[in-house]
């Protein structure tokens, strides 16, 4: 999928004028870049936090609610939502209330505290799996799973799909090739082939899931209901069902992980679609934007894990961490789940990302490029696709990094944040109307001046 040369064109020069624009509204952040950067590369304590490809990172003072306020005093209309972990508003009410009465109360402890039973009765009431338990991250989560459904099956292989992601798992680091397995280049320090024990499918191929299968060596399917984290890729209508039967068939096991997909509604995907997959993870939000995870699993997969430990050898079983479920963390889930997580403020945000994804649409048919605008519950995508798209490899070669980052910087600098990594847009409980007005006009002006309707000024 080729980008018409024009508009890359233009999209080179906008990124240079919006660059420019952004160093002179930021002076103090571009003094905290230098200050920061003493110790810490880049100037940022994680170096995602360089993906937005501004020239020197935004440093924030206070995030609200769906407001970020920068260190120079600017306010922005907040889509991003740190990449979801706060997709129900910054520092929620209740979530900030709790944090504040546990904190006096003790943050950890490597013992249970009193909201346990509460918490575990709200995940199974919530996503509809009986068991449960807590780490710190979906990427702790989504190992834990890995290594559990290989114990549980005596299988070795993993099953994940083309474009995928699933935080630092590594078993996840591969991707097609020429229709071959291979190892992304991209993966740092790691020194055994993970094509030896990990299998890639094209999403949304079914005959593929049913070939892998059938070599009878697949421990788990490990997916997202619906692909995020490349150029969004909706699942075509029962392939998800049909992946979880054929997994159950030739003996192996099913993770859905739903750390974006829960934009899907209150019980994520899975309750939306009434699935039964035998794990499931949830990550970033489910604390309010607090450090913690959950993945929960069958009372079949329950009873296998006590089979498993009773015949297991004393030593740590490379599951769990020390702060996984600590007090803190229980605290913050309960709120969030208990008061953040409602009907009423997902019916919001999914008529409101309904709003906003009409309106990028509007724009582009305005102007009759081929891109298509990707909805799914609280999360809006435009895509560079004259269609929906199908699998990983199509993500791919709709990827247009050089016109992404025009349009990004264009709207960072007129107060309104996306997330740095693709076209992605999410609207919380707090986002107003006025915010997707704000993120509407600005991008078509941004389309406007990409299709050469008004000069780019130098």
């Amino acid at each position: 999928m080729t980008m018409p040369s024009e508009i890359k064109a233009r999209a080179t020069a906008l990124i240079a004028a919006e660059r420019t624009r952004f160093v002179e509204r930021h002076p103090a952040s571009r003094r905290m870049a230098v200050d920061a950067g003493t110790h810490f590369p880049g100037g940022v304590p994680l170096h995602w936090m360089l993906d937005w490809e501004t020239p020197f990172p935004l440093f924030i003072r206070e995030a609200s609610g769906s407001t970020i306020t920068d260190i120079d005093g600017h306010r922005y209309a907040d889509f991003c939502l740190g990449d979801t972990g706060a997709m129900f508003g910054h520092s929620p009410e209740p979530v900030a209330r709790a944090i504040a009465a546990q904190a006096q109360r003790g943050l950890t402890a490597m013992l249970p505290s009193d909201l346990t039973a509460e918490v575990g009765n709200l995940l199974a009431l919530r996503f509809g799996l009986p068991f449960w338990q807590v780490t710190a991250t979906a990427s702790d989560a989504n190992r834990a799973v890995v290594r559990w459904a290989r114990a549980l099956t005596g299988r070795t292989k993993v099953l994940v799909f083309d474009g995928c992601y699933h935080g630092q798992v590594e078993d996840a680091f591969v991707k097609l090739e020429n229709g071959e397995t291979k190892m992304k280049p991209s993966l740092l320090g790691q020194v055994s082939d993970i094509a030896r024990t990990s299998v890639a499918a094209p999403f949304n191929d079914l005959d593929a899931v049913e070939r892998l299968l059938a070599d009878g060596d697949i421990a788990l399917i490990l997916t997202e209901p619906a692909l995020t984290n490349t150029a969004m890729v909706l699942p075509e209508p029962g392939f998800i069902e049909d992946m979880i039967a054929a997994a159950h068939r030739h003996g192996a096991l099913i993770c859905l992980d739903e750390t974006h997909t829960i934009s899907a509604g209150p019980g994520g995907f899975t309750r939306a679609h009434d699935l039964s997959p035998d794990f499931f993870v949830l990550g970033k939000p489910v604390a309010g934007g607090l450090p913690a995870a959950v993945f929960g699993f069958t009372a079949k997969v329950e009873a296998n894990m006590r089979r498993v430990l009773e015949t297991k050898v004393p030593g740590y079983s490379g599951i769990g961490t020390t702060l996984s479920g600590n007090m803190l963390a229980l605290a913050a889930m309960r709120a969030c789940l208990a008061e953040i997580m409602t009907g009423d403020a997902y019916a919001h945000m999914t008529a409101l990302a309904a709003q906003l994804a009409g309106a990028l649409r509007a724009a582009v048919e305005k102007r009759r490029l081929p891109w298509t605008v990707t909805q799914l519950g609280a999360r809006a995508e435009l895509v560079f696709s004259p269609r929906p798209l199908r699998d990983g490899a199509e993500a791919a070669a709709a990827i247009d990094h050089d016109v992404e980052r025009a349009i990004h910087l264009f709207l960072l600098n007129r107060g309104v944040l996306v997330t740095p990594f693709h076209n992605m847009t999410l609207v919380a409980p707090t986002t107003t109307q006025a915010d997707v007005e704000k993120l509407a006009h600005n991008f078509d002006e941004a389309l406007g001046l990409l299709c050469g309707e008004k000069e780019i000024a130098a």
